[in-house]
């Protein structure tokens, strides 16, 4: 919301409001996955972040600053996709990054599919769970953000770690009770567990964490 308490009116006053000015040629293609993602959106639920104010505030500030955490020219698995968060966000902001889409549900891979084609990206969707993805292809890392606790992101990428890479997830403040979770059902012996970023978002009272998993006996990605 503006000072005067009406929501922000355009994607760069929303920007300028939550300090996160962009280029023109990216805001100018975020404008575009707006569109179309709430487009998509009134026939198929998607997400709940159906304003400027809100989209920039969760989804852009997330993807920020996992595309941060990335190095050029890496390419990465978004698992869970769901509307494109932080995949294909990720994808707009890192042009240098290769990044795959997957989600398990097929409704969700085909409105990905959508948006991409509108937007003209050269970005892979799959209608697949990630394990299956790792099967076939190797990543530099797994992305993802609010698709499951600890406990599964782990039990679903053990033994995929050769072709995962590292997993870079977006927790909040209750991150290290997933841990401990995980490392109580015994998922954990395999790997090291990093507070990779930690970074406020507006609203929370919290702030927002980039968790890094790696497998052990590897050099720290």
């Amino acid at each position: 919301m503006s000072e005067d308490g009406s929501p922000s009116a355009t994607l760069e006053d929303a920007l300028q409001k939550y300090g996160a000015p962009l280029p023109a040629e990216i805001r100018d293609q975020l404008q575009r996955y707006i569109d179309a993602l709430w487009e998509i959106n009134k026939s198929l639920n998607l997400t709940r972040h159906t304003d400027y104010d809100k989209f920039v505030a969760r989804d852009l500030i997330d993807s920020l600053a996992l595309a941060g955490q990335l190095k050029p020219n890496e390419e990465i698995l978004d698992m869970g996709s769901g509307g494109g968060v932080p995949g294909i966000v990720i994808a707009i902001l890192r042009p240098d990054v290769r990044v795959t889409l997957c989600d398990s549900v097929g409704k969700k891979a085909h409105a990905m599919q959508a948006i991409v084609e509108q937007l003209d990206l050269e970005v892979p969707v799959y209608h697949n769970r990630a394990e299956e993805i790792l099967e076939d292809l190797s990543f530099d890392a797994v992305v993802c953000r609010a698709v499951a606790p600890m406990k599964k992101l782990l039990t679903w990428l053990d033994g995929h770690w050769l072709a995962a890479g590292r997993l870079l997830t977006i927790k909040g403040g209750r991150w290290l009770e997933e841990v401990k979770e995980a490392r109580h059902h015994g998922v954990t012996k395999g790997v090291e567990i990093r507070n990779a970023h930690e970074y406020e978002t507006p609203g929370n009272d919290h702030p927002s964490v980039i968790v890094k998993v790696w497998p052990k006996g590897r050099k720290e990605p």
